[in-house]
């Protein structure tokens, strides 16, 4: 095998590690999701919620920052030379860099330990946030459909 193609392959190998990664790390994030999401009302009094809640605040910036720091910064930086992957990054990258913000921002909000005494908003936040993660994994799977390709 020449050297060339060792290189392509073990860039390959580099990205597929990157894709799984990430998608394990969003499996794990909708499964917390849906968790949370399903134990509503939502009182401060009840310390399952609480954990939960910060369970997922947790996870969730996991799951952005190992898209942001694992697979979009790469791209940014040049570091992908397949033309196609290059050209979907930049044509999702604004919006999923919004989604990060939203879910930074919901973050911000929740994750305060085990004293979060204002969840009033906290069914209203989840779905928003659902909506915007459901946007963002669909933008995601394009980028990455095109860097499982070979």
């Amino acid at each position: 095998m020449s050297t060339l193609s060792s290189i392509t392959k073990e860039r390959r190998s580099g990205s597929q590690d990157l894709v799984a990664k990430l998608i394990t790390e969003r499996t794990e994030m909708l499964a917390t999701f849906c968790r949370l999401a399903g134990i509503e009302p939502y009182s401060a009094a009840d310390k399952s919620v609480q954990t939960l809640l910060q369970e997922f605040c947790q996870i969730l910036v996991d799951y952005v920052a190992a898209g942001h720091f694992a697979v979009y910064e790469r791209i940014l930086e040049g570091k992908e030379r397949r033309r196609e992957v290059a050209d979907i990054a930049a044509q999702v990258y604004e919006r999923i860099a919004q989604s990060t913000d939203m879910a930074l921002d919901f973050n911000d909000k929740y994750d305060c330990e085990d004293h979060c005494t204002a969840l009033d908003s906290l069914s209203r936040d989840l779905s928003q946030l659902g909506e915007e993660l459901a946007l963002r994994i669909e933008l995601e799977d394009k980028l990455l459909t095109a860097m499982a390709r070979r």
